[in-house]
């Protein structure tokens, strides 16, 4: 990728795209260069109008972040359901049995029932 960056970097900058100026671009980030490599990169730009590449290019660019925007959607919605599903489901109580967390209320209740003498 760093021999088309290079290339492209070239062309914003205005300057010719050419095997010396690729290498002095690649040196200079510090990559170590293969000549057979911008040889076969500055071969494959040969006749290619680069401005207009990069248009259609950007064209094409805004379906991969719709398509992306579903798949998030889609994820979104699956965690939804996810925690749905932990939720507890709220369960109907019949007078006079003990649930979860409610044992010392009910005790009450049966202990007040007890003490009205209608054992």
């Amino acid at each position: 990728m760093e021999y088309i960056y290079s290339a492209m970097l070239l062309h914003s900058a205005g300057k010719e795209i050419n095997e010396e100026n690729v290498k002095k671009v690649l040196e200079a980030a510090g990559v170590k260069v293969d000549d057979a490599k911008v040889k076969a990169l500055i071969a494959s730009l040969e006749g290619v109008n680069i401005e207009e590449a990069i248009k259609n290019a950007t064209i094409a660019a805004p379906a991969a972040p719709a398509a992306a925007a579903t798949a998030g959607e889609a994820k979104e919605e699956k965690k939804e359901e996810e925690k749905k599903e932990e939720a507890p489901e709220p369960t109907e109580e019949k007078p006079g049995e003990k649930s979860e967390g409610d044992e010392g209320e009910k005790t009450e209740e049966v202990k007040e029932e007890n003490t009205d003498g209608s054992q």
